[in-house]
């Protein structure tokens, strides 16, 4: 039986300003997700998983203007329905200012759901605006992700959501490529440059260091199991002595050429290690996967 009280976060807000990156995200993060759900269908739809006690007890869903025949200024109601089954309920919005809006739908090519009314994109921005505006007024957290790209939104969700608000120190382990620069916030940051290359491997190339082959290829590798030794040594003794800090996480980065194998091995790798050795929060961030 599960102990814990469900949990539900509502993912809204206009089209292109990255719902569909962080319920993705959700999902990496262990959520049971699904995408553009009718709004009057939300309290069944959480009261028929909480009653699987299998399923995990943090649940994320997509509602947006792409469903044609929901009523969104409803939701409130709907997700009133879902407190009272005992689950803590959050609607995050989502936008971006007009000019990023227009910019990625070209540069994605793709085409706005609500186009299909025979608007142009900027009338059809403006409509979804109006649309979903008591959405916005209701919401949780409004994220405006102008000023954002793929990664930083991604690791935003990670951080608020991975964790919890109360004052336990947590640790993320994030992977990235140095060529495409190294995190600014990262509190540590280990080069696995050095270390023996699975891309090399015609057969481990399109794989990632989450992958058994890659894995086990890293873990035969003698240089390897010494540098996770040593890091893990460094780890242990000095991020304890962090706990008196006012900081709530603290993000150590490992960093490789690519940023798929190497660096992706290594942070799961001393996060799996952190977690044996009884940190209650950690979680994992690969940059450069999507």
């Amino acid at each position: 039986m599960n102990t814990t009280a469900p949990s539900l976060v509502i993912v809204s807000g206009l089209s292109g300003s990255g719902k569909s990156i962080a319920l993705k995200t959700f999902e990496d993060l262990d959520y049971y997700c699904v995408d553009n759900l009718p709004v009057e269908f939300l309290p069944d739809f959480v009261r028929g998983l909480i009653r699987d006690d299998r399923l995990s007890e943090k649940l994320a869903v997509g509602i947006d203007a792409r469903n044609r025949y929901s009523d969104l200024s409803r939701l409130d109601e709907w997700r009133a329905a879902v407190v009272a089954l005992g689950v803590d309920a959050k609607l995050l919005y989502f936008e971006a200012d007009d000019d990023t809006l227009l910019r990625r739908f070209a540069d994605t090519r793709r085409r706005h759901p609500l186009t299909r009314l025979r608007l142009s994109l900027p009338e059809a921005i403006a409509y979804e605006r109006q649309l979903t505006h008591s959405l916005r007024d209701t919401a949780d957290a409004v994220i405006d992700t102008s000023a954002m790209n793929v990664h930083q939104l991604r690791r935003r969700i990670v951080t608020e959501f991975a964790f919890s608000q109360d004052k336990t120190l947590s640790l993320l382990f994030e992977s990235f490529a140095y060529r495409n620069g190294v995190p600014t916030d990262a509190d540590f940051v280990f080069d696995a440059r050095v270390l023996p290359n699975p891309h090399w491997n015609s057969e481990l190339r399109p794989l990632t260091g989450r992958d058994s082959g890659v894995r086990e290829y890293l873990d035969a590798q003698p240089d390897v199991i010494r540098y996770v030794a040593q890091v893990s040594e460094f780890l242990d003794t000095w991020v304890p002595r962090l706990r008196g800090d006012t900081r709530s996480y603290v993000t150590v980065a490992f960093g490789c050429t690519g940023g798929k194998h190497r660096s992706v091995y290594l942070a799961e790798c001393l996060a799996a290690h952190a977690r044996t050795q009884g940190w209650p929060e950690v979680a994992t961030f690969h940059r450069e996967l999507r």
